[in-house]
């Protein structure tokens, strides 16, 4: 079967954040995206965990986006523009997909 190349860029970035990332992402021309709960983890700040939170506001999401990678500096400026003045982390990894006119 033959596969197309990609990029996954994945956001990880505070929940409150995360209406504001999805709307720029989709004013940058970004058709998808899935957005995922962060349980907990670790960076410059230590180990933190959202157990024991009554509220997932003050959490953590992953927004994580497939896209043709002609496409990736446009998503990553509106990515930056959130996330560089909120806790955040942006990663870009190569892929491969199947039904690339999906992307």
């Amino acid at each position: 079967m033959q596969t197309h190349a990609a990029k996954r860029v994945e956001i990880i970035i505070e929940a409150p954040m995360q209406r504001r990332l999805t709307d720029a992402l989709e004013k940058a021309g970004v058709t998808g995206y899935t957005v995922l709960p962060v349980r907990g983890g670790s960076g410059r700040s230590g180990a933190w965990t959202r157990e024991g939170q009554v509220s997932s506001a003050g959490g953590m999401v992953a927004v994580v986006c497939l896209i043709r990678p002609e496409r990736l500096d446009d998503l990553l400026d509106a990515a930056f523009a959130v996330v560089e003045r909120h806790i955040g982390v942006v990663s870009v990894t190569e892929a491969q997909v199947l039904r690339a006119e999906r992307f």
